[in-house]
């Protein structure tokens, strides 16, 4: 049964909440879920300091947190945390809209402990974290936009289903890019195809965006990319690729580091912003169309003769 949440009851809730506690709690409803690890790297200087702050949210009732069952093997998985009521009616009440307007459902929320999605979602979810850590740390870097699955769903369904659309800042070199977040658990063929939606989005609003794919290691990586290669939406998609397993020297910057390489490139792989001097016509333009399948075959007929 949902508790009435009075305006006296929500003000002394309010003056209870920092600054920081407002921005975790509309970053957890717009990412659905986050786990304690990531939260720290969002918001806190040390582990410690995040944990006890998760804890105080969460006996207020503004998030709920939750385990995974992992095998022994594995060790005991990190919190994971989503918003609670408390959270949505705060959230709703600063918006100036009534907690029956705000579209929260509990058992929706809570269905993400049990989808088989959680470890793609987390996974999406550690790359923006990891940018939003790195951006702190380094002040002429900043992840200005970060439109999760289901925003970019609402933007671009049918043609494309990006796991995330971003755009990154570092010194004079800006990248907006679509993010497509591989566990490994697709055929590759599928993987590739992707492309397909992507090359019908280019030529749809004449914008050229690139498509990175952050894999699960340097086999995987090798694999995807003759694949895509070889896929024809490859001559009008920029595509790069990037795992965790990259590291350019001994500091590790993330995704924001050397971690990508254009499957144009064998070599050097490319820091994330530094990929526009790579694709120097990036953004609004007149993009190529893709040719149909009849006027491929006509042309291969020629390169034959």
């Amino acid at each position: 049964m949902s508790i009435r949440y009075t305006p006296t009851m929500l003000t002394q809730l309010a003056a209870r909440l920092t600054d920081r506690d407002r921005k975790l709690i509309r970053l957890t409803r717009d990412f659905r879920v986050l786990t304690s690890p990531q939260v720290s790297e969002l918001f806190f200087d040390t582990d410690d300091a995040a944990r006890r702050r998760l804890l105080a949210l969460t006996r207020m009732g503004l998030l709920e947190r939750f385990r995974p069952n992992l095998p022994p093997s594995m060790g005991t998985a990190p919190y994971h945390y989503v918003i609670g009521e408390t959270a949505a009616a705060v959230l709703a009440s600063e918006d100036g809209i009534e907690l029956s307007e705000y579209g929260y459902r509990r058992d929706r929320i809570l269905s993400i402990v049990y989808s088989q999605r959680l470890a793609h979602t987390v996974g999406t979810n550690g790359i923006a974290t990891s940018l939003h850590a790195y951006s702190r740390r380094h002040p002429l870097t900043e992840l200005t936009t970060w439109w999760p699955e289901h925003r970019c769903a609402k933007e671009w369904a049918p043609m494309a289903r990006p796991d995330a659309y971003a755009r990154w800042t570092e010194g004079s070199h800006n990248i907006e890019f679509f993010l497509e977040y591989d566990t490994g658990t697709e055929p590759l063929d599928r993987v590739a195809h992707k492309l397909d939606g992507y090359a019908r989005l280019t030529e749809a609003s004449r914008i050229v965006t690139p498509v990175l794919f952050w894999v699960q290691g340097e086999r995987r990586e090798a694999n995807l990319r003759k694949k895509i290669k070889h896929h024809p939406a490859n001559m009008f998609v920029p595509v790069a690729t990037g795992h965790a397993g990259t590291v350019n020297g001994t500091v590790d910057d993330g995704p924001a580091g050397a971690r990508w390489l254009p499957t144009d490139l064998d070599h050097p792989r490319c820091r994330l912003a530094e990929l526009t001097k790579h694709w120097p016509g990036l953004g609004p333009q007149i993009a190529p169309t893709p040719a149909s399948a009849e006027d491929q075959e006509a042309d291969a007929q020629e390169d034959c003769q």
